[in-house]
């Protein structure tokens, strides 16, 4: 199931990511359904639906992570996904941008990574998701689609967050470089 979110959600972030009229509108749409639920969005489900993956739980998953994509493109020239910066690296980097705020930062990163339920973590990622907006800090989204996924599993959603950890501390904060990654999947 993972395989197929990705190629999903990776072909409607290049559809999203295309400068023409259809596109505006889709991430327009998008946006306005950051932190509903799916089946208070009917207004995307021409995108978040049609031709998904089946079943509930992957249906969530891509629902956040399109609407989070959205939110994060937004009056931006170029994409905000590049396939290869995880979830925590991408959280890393707003550190060394902007050290100062590392407490606040942490903060909220810890409230992603401990939330309990996916609602918690859905509202929790939206914060942060504004702040790499804010720092044009790239996300690779097809793979943060299926870890969304993954995380409404209680057996899957402490690997989930280990993964997330591990690339966040790959990070000298100390020296406010990135030290050799290999998050890459």
């Amino acid at each position: 199931m993972s395989r197929e979110i990705r190629r999903f959600v990776s072909a409607k972030i290049a559809l999203l990511d295309k400068d023409e009229p259809y596109s505006k509108a889709a991430c327009a749409k998008l946006r306005r359904a950051v932190g509903k639920l799916r089946e208070e969005a009917p207004d995307v489900w021409d995108i978040t639906i049609q031709g998904a993956p089946e079943g509930e739980i992957s249906g969530k998953a891509i629902h956040a992570c399109l609407t989070l994509y959205a939110l994060h493109r937004q009056g931006k020239e170029e994409s905000m996904c590049d396939q290869e910066t995880g979830f925590g690296t991408a959280i890393s980097k707003l550190i060394v941008i902007n050290p100062d705020n590392e407490v606040a930062i942490r903060r909220r990163f810890n409230a992603v990574a401990t939330s309990l339920e996916f609602s918690e973590l859905a509202y929790h990622a939206r914060g942060l998701v504004q702040l790499l907006k804010s720092n044009n800090i790239k996300l690779d989204y097809p793979r943060f689609a299926s870890e969304l996924y993954y995380f409404q599993f209680p057996e899957r959603k402490n690997r989930i967050r280990l993964e997330w950890g591990k690339q966040f501390y790959r990070i000298d904060f100390n020296e406010n470089t990135l030290v050799e990654r290999t998050d890459k999947k």
